[in-house]
């Protein structure tokens, strides 16, 4: 019965063609026949021209952000939710643009700089799930993840030499001596940030607190603001190798991170050193708390 359908609606395209059958009769035997096979019998037998694909995705609704978030969001929301000003934001985008300004394919249409940007900072700011995000966007979860990598990895090769810089030295070893610390250029420690079990050797990812995360060590200034980072050791390793085995360990005992800049305390020359606490070793260039049972001088020494 198929083959004779087909047959007659081959016959009817020929009798169409020699102008024998109205466009109507056509329209109506295509839609009374038409069906996922018989479709593509139809294309090929030239009855229907294929359609070029464009912009292949769910329809999702963007509303929120093209229409509140970039509209009607002043700095306050966006300080609220993303964590920075709506100028600082859109500098941002624009240091940002060389490795995240993508083309339009058949497939989808480019998610914009300011987009991208905006989804990661969400992302990080709060502890939403990739769907949720996703969701709130209009774009699919895996969007989100993308996302989320390409604008860590464009900060990390564009902007971190950048932002975490030491800086004016002199500027900073002021501000500590303001703050009651003198020569001081930075302080140091180590925060574990937590992720998810890794695959492989994860026992050595769980710190003290039974979390699965791997260890920022930062230098900051006086300000709080990193001058120096070393990111990726598993959670379980101490702060002291981590230190040891760092780029800043390498040039303070070098003597190449600082200008020979010292100054006289009692009878000993003391170069520009940084704090940190008990964890780190007690070196020329590194001041620690006095441990133990402590007189006033010590106290104050410790508290400042």
């Amino acid at each position: 019965m198929q083959h004779q359908n087909l047959a007659k609606r081959y016959r009817a395209s020929r009798r169409r063609q020699r102008g024998d059958v109205s466009d109507e009769d056509m329209d109506t035997n295509f839609s009374q026949s038409t069906g996922p096979d018989n479709v593509g019998i139809m294309v090929l037998m030239g009855q229907v021209h294929a359609m070029e694909c464009r912009f292949w995705a769910w329809e999702r609704s963007t509303d929120w952000w093209d229409r509140i978030v970039l509209q009607v969001w002043d700095d306050s929301q966006g300080l609220r939710n993303f964590r920075i000003r709506k100028g600082t934001f859109m500098e941002l985008c624009d240091l940002l643009s060389p490795a995240l300004r993508h083309k339009n394919t058949k497939m989808r249409a480019a998610l914009t700089v300011e987009k991208q940007v905006a989804i990661a900072l969400w992302k990080l700011a709060m502890p939403y799930s990739y769907q949720s995000v996703g969701n709130q966007f209009g774009v699919g979860k895996s969007t989100v993840g993308a996302a989320v990598m390409q604008v860590a990895n464009a900060i990390k090769d564009l902007l971190i030499s950048r932002v975490v810089t030491l800086g004016n030295v002199q500027v900073i070893v002021d501000g500590f001596a303001a703050m009651g610390f003198p020569n001081c250029g930075g302080a140091v420690d180590g925060i574990r940030i937590p992720i998810l079990a890794p695959e492989h050797e994860a026992g050595e990812y769980i710190n003290h607190k039974g979390d699965f995360s791997i260890v920022l060590q930062a230098l900051v200034d006086h300000k709080g603001r990193f001058t120096n980072i070393n990111v990726g050791w598993p959670g379980k390793v101490h702060d002291t190798r981590i230190f040891r085995n760092s780029g800043l360990f390498q040039k303070l005992q070098e003597g190449t991170l600082f200008p020979d800049q010292k100054i006289t305390v009692g009878d000993v020359e003391m170069p520009i050193v940084i704090l940190g606490d008990p964890a780190y070793p007690l070196t020329p260039w590194l001041m620690k708390p006095y441990p133990g049972s402590l007189d006033s001088s010590q106290e104050l020494f410790n508290y400042r």
